[in-house]
């Protein structure tokens, strides 16, 4: 008997971004198709050999892609949408990113298929598109090459794809009673298709991920799983992965699948030791992934060795993997020069992961665990860290706070009476959701801070100039509330946990978002509080040069949480807790210092929601309060916003107007303001900004669609009510492309109120 180790997926993005690099460079035409292609076929082929060299028994390919695997599996099944279609039928890399970016030239736009988070993450994915037309085939053989690649590196390859019933359920229609499973039929037939030139090229094993195993599924779609599955039987292995959850509910459908594996997910699972005895036949594998794929902890080792000892006593067909894909997490903690060594000790990246699966698998092949407990050994001093650093002042707040403390003084419609007559808004007003481009000059001059190449004086000098030069553009647009935009960020995340105590960062730390978007999520490993004030120098200085007013821009407690790689001794209740005692303290001196609008971020709300629906619940309800202890002690006439983007909000529409923030603006523009259709059932009592301007698109907005989208809004949402703002913040956008969408923005806005009034 054999313990096997795998992985369900790699970082695509490479060791130090080389694949993000490459594609800003291609899409501004700095590098030919053959130049990217070459790059991105040396990051596979570094990733291949690194889970070879790191002891891995099976390596993964197809876990590559070039903007997300979502698209990837679209650009697979052929199916795409007419709109980005040539003449000839062609598609290839470029269909891909039209696809994702949209297509913009002098005379006409196409905009981009929507995208979304993906599951429980901070990924984001573009949605498949769905009709009653569509055409599916295997056109696009990315796959099939990689395989070749990896073939001439091992001969253990297992091939990963997104399997059909989920890529079915993360699609959507634009049809009207449209049945997604009339399409099933011309999606699994390509599977069968795909899985014939697999077994033609020797492999064995094909891990096919159904991540929807883990949600609440209805008996039509649990029907249409078994049904699906016993029509691709065939003589290819297929390991059945799943991920983020539990899927005890679900039972009932692997039961009945000709597969050959399962993979479960032991870190968010909860399984116990008797699920797994009794619920699984005993001859197909059963892959345990209990290296935590979301989060940079070393893994205790010596528990699951134990657990799995355990489990070997009634069978013989045992894997271990990594609970999810690597892709969530950085590639290599070794690249860490400057992070302490007692500190760096603790973490692993997905080159250590891929280790700790082969230091778990020989010691259970051996039978001896001397590797494995040096390996957790820093585990155990962490607990020193821990009292070393506790904050017993912040520990004894959490201990006294009352039912009062998570509410404002007084309700919405007091309020809105308040702010209506400080503020003095026009109607409709127009804001921006936060930062203005970051130029690469303003990346070298934080760059030029953080080296200590020039001084704190000098830098704020600096910053305060380009904080002069957003104000005086914003006030040119005849924009009404006006933002700092956010020159001193380098990410909206990162930069509160570098001002925070309990935080802990990295140089190369950083994890795909979407496409080219990478993020460097700071480390929580002790109790987080707030030493000073962290924006107010920044937002005071904005505001002392308008007589608009201006927001305090403020990232809240459960995106900061979430976006972080959080310490696993304790809840995530109360770490969001802290945080939000520690921004009460920022917004007591933004409020203290005139400041009359303040927004708190929360775009990872609805990312951190459980996945079944008995658990959201318990969620939601410390999530909300962590907002609420925020901002409950501002004063009536401070009007607080928040902010979320690229979630589905109609589950929660409820739980946000608990929030019950002043204005809410959310993401809207990409879908055609499909998401407002909630509004219509739900009377939302409080203020909504509808995204009038798709950010994650170079596409410029024109003022006539604006317009349109301006008055499909006003048919739903009271005038009195509706705010108008781009859908995000600006940052990754050029400041000709935002000065023209703001321009046309604005217009749209104006002609709307000429008619109004």
């Amino acid at each position: 008997m054999t313990i096997f180790n795998h992985i369900l997926g790699f970082p695509r993005i490479g060791f130090q971004r080389e694949l993000k690099i490459a594609q800003e460079m291609y899409w501004s035409k700095k590098i030919s198709k053959i130049k990217l292609k070459k790059i991105g076929k040396k990051i596979r082929i570094k990733n291949l050999k690194t889970q070879q060299k790191m002891g891995l028994d099976f390596l993964s390919v197809g876990d590559f892609s070039w903007y997300d695997h979502v698209l990837s599996t679209t650009m697979m099944l052929g199916n795409i949408p007419k709109r980005f279609m040539t003449s000839n039928n062609k598609i290839d890399i470029d269909t891909l990113f039209y696809i994702a970016r949209g297509v913009s030239d002098h005379n006409n736009s196409t905009n981009p298929s929507e995208m979304t988070k993906w599951f429980n993450t901070n990924y984001h994915y573009i949605v498949p598109e769905f009709s009653t037309d569509s055409v599916f085939n295997f056109s696009w053989k990315q796959l099939l090459k990689e395989i070749d690649e990896a073939l001439l590196i091992g001969k253990n390859i297992k091939p990963v794809i997104l399997g059909p019933m989920s890529y079915l359920w993360l699609g959507k229609t634009y049809e009207v009673n449209f049945n997604r499973f009339d399409l099933l039929d011309k999606i699994l037939h390509v599977y069968k298709i795909i899985f014939s030139c697999l077994k033609k090229k020797g492999i064995q094993w094909v891990q096919i991920d159904e991540p929807i195993l883990s949600l609440d599924l209805s008996p039509v779609w649990k029907k249409n799983f078994i049904l699906s599955y016993n029509y691709l039987k065939c003589n290819i292995n297929i390991l059945l992965t799943t991920y983020f959850g539990n899927i005890s509910h679900n039972l009932d459908i692997i039961k009945e699948i000709p597969i050959k594996g399962i993979h479960l997910d032991l870190v968010s699972g909860n399984y116990n030791l008797s699920e797994l005895k009794t619920n699984f036949s005993q001859d197909i594998v059963l892959s345990l992934g209990i290296v935590n794929g979301k989060n940079i902890w070393k893994t205790d080792l010596l528990k699951y060795y134990f657990l799995i000892k355990k489990i070997l006593k009634y069978r013989d067909n045992i894997w271990i993997g990594s609970s999810c894909s690597l892709m969530h997490v950085p590639v290599d903690i070794n690249q860490e020069k400057k992070m302490k060594t007692e500190l760096k000790v603790l973490f692993s990246f997905a080159v250590q992961k891929c280790y700790e699966l082969y230091l778990l698998s020989n010691a259970l092949n051996i039978n001896k665990t001397d590797l494995l407990e040096s390996w957790i050994l820093p585990l155990l001093s962490y607990n020193n860290i821990i009292k070393n650093n506790k904050n017993n002042d912040i520990q004894d707040k959490i201990l006294n706070l009352k039912t009062k403390d998570y509410k404002r003084k007084n309700s919405y419609k007091i309020r809105y009476k308040k702010q209506k007559n400080k503020l003095n808004l026009p109607i409709l007003p127009i804001t921006t959701i936060g930062s203005f481009p970051q130029t690469k000059d303003l990346r070298d001059l934080r760059s030029s801070f953080k080296e200590k190449l020039i001084t704190k004086k000098e830098y704020k000098k600096k910053i305060f100039k380009i904080i002069k030069y957003n104000i005086i553009e914003q006030e040119k647009l005849n924009i009404d509330v006006l933002v700092h935009g956010e020159p001193e960020r380098n990410d909206m995340v990162e930069y509160f946990g570098e001002n925070l105590e309990g935080f802990l960062f990295t140089d190369y730390g950083w994890v795909q978002s979407y496409g080219s978007r990478c993020v460097k999520p700071p480390i929580i490993y002790s109790d987080i509080s707030r030493v000073s004030p962290i924006t107010l120098d920044w937002i005071k200085y904005a505001q002392s040069l308008t007589k608009k007013p201006v927001k305090g821009m403020l990232t809240g407690p459960v995106t900061i949480l979430l976006w972080s790689f959080p310490r696993e001794d304790i809840s995530h209740k109360t770490i969001a807790t802290q945080i939000s005692l520690a921004l009460k303290d920022e917004i007591y001196d933004l409020e203290k210092n005139g400041i009359n609008i303040i927004q708190i971020d929360e775009p990872a709300l609805r990312e951190g929601l459980p996945l079944r629906d008995i658990d959201k619940k318990k969620y939601l309800d410390w999530a909300i309060n962590s907002f609420k202890l925020t901002v409950s002690d501002v004063k009536d006439s401070t009007q607080i916003h928040t902010h979320m983007c690229y979630c589905e909000f109609n589950d929660i529409i409820q739980s946000i107007s608990d929030l019950d923030a002043d204005v809410i603006t959310i993401e809207t523009a990409r879908s055609n303001m499909e998401i407002l259709a909630c509004f219509k059932n739900f009377k939302y009592p409080n203020s909504i900004g509808p995204g009038f301007y798709d950010i994650h698109s170079p596409n410029i907005p024109k003022e006539i669609d604006i317009i349109k989208l301006i008055k499909k809004s006003m048919k739903i949402i009271p005038i009195k009510k509706l705010w108008i703002n781009p859908d995000c913040g600006l940052k990754t956008r050029t400041w000709i492309e935002v000065k023209y969408a703001l321009k046309n923005l604005v217009s749209a806005t104006l002609k709307i109120r000429s008619i109004l009034s």
